[in-house]
């Protein structure tokens, strides 16, 4: 049989190229796509010779998507044992100053790119015994918080979607899993806010959040795929806001209050 293999998106740097890490570790073959060619050729070089395969594409273009599954495919034998869907933006800000344009390309990234993969790999899933899907999802899914409302928003829409086809697919044997984390030590939290002259690293750090190692998340991400959990947490503050989310949602006004305006969770 041909050595298992995993598709990432966003696989050029953070979560994704963790992940990639991992599993290439574990002796998967590891489809690396990303919109960016530098940072998918900085992953291929961490990983073992001829682990890996390279794919330039958009998860808002459906022809690039089967385009990229299909050279993937090629390489792998035609296996697709798990499908990462983990590429996303982390755009933040108060909902009335970002612009609409704005609005929708997180929508059209974080949302439609998951909705978009999960239809074109489906067939390769399908074909696949005990394959999965694996969906980054953040714990601001758990309840809304202030400051990252759009962003919040695509990450309850792919919690939903995670569990309404982990339903859907059981008769094909497909399990549908998502990873929730909280503020992930990735490139994205030294972005600077527009309030703010200081890197949301700096005040996380300052309001005594904990910054979770992205090795860490890889670690998650493989006992997502082959565990029985829907939804795997990880860093305290997604397991809290788990637990508030469900037994005190009212509390959880307060946390949104400290991480408003901060920039993205989990991404």
């Amino acid at each position: 049989m041909a050595r298992k293999a995993i598709f990432i998106t966003g696989g050029g740097s953070g979560i994704g190229r963790a992940v990639a890490r991992h599993f290439a570790g574990q002796g998967w073959f590891v489809g690396i796509a990303d919109v960016n060619r530098a940072g998918i050729d900085e992953t291929a070089a961490l990983l073992p010779q001829d682990a890996s395969s390279r794919h330039v594409m958009d998860v808002r273009d459906r022809d690039q998507w089967a385009a990229a599954l299909d050279a993937f495919a090629g390489e792998s034998g035609g296996r697709l044992d798990v499908l990462f869907n983990n590429a996303g933006i982390g755009t933040g800000g108060q909902f009335a100053d970002m612009p609409p344009a704005e609005a929708d390309r997180l929508i059209a990234i974080n949302f439609g790119g998951v909705v978009n993969g999960i239809y074109m790999a489906l067939p390769l899933l399908k074909a696949t015994p005990g394959s999965a899907i694996l969906n980054t999802g953040s714990a601001s899914g758990f309840y809304g918080v202030a400051g990252l409302a759009i962003y919040s928003a695509t990450k309850f829409a792919v919690r939903g979607l995670t569990e309404a086809l982990e339903i859907e697919f059981a008769k094909y044997g497909i399990k549908v899993r998502s990873l929730m984390p909280g503020f992930i030590d990735t490139p994205l939290l030294d972005q600077v806010s527009a309030d703010s002259n200081a890197p949301a690293r700096d005040r996380l750090s300052q309001s005594g959040f904990e910054i979770v190692p992205v090795e860490r998340v890889a670690e998650a991400a493989w006992t997502a795929v082959h565990g029985d959990k829907v939804h795997t947490t990880v860093g305290k503050m997604a397991k809290r806001l788990a637990r508030l989310a469900r037994w005190f949602p009212g509390l959880i006004v307060r946390q949104s209050k400290k991480i408003d305006g901060l920039g993205a969770a989990g991404h």
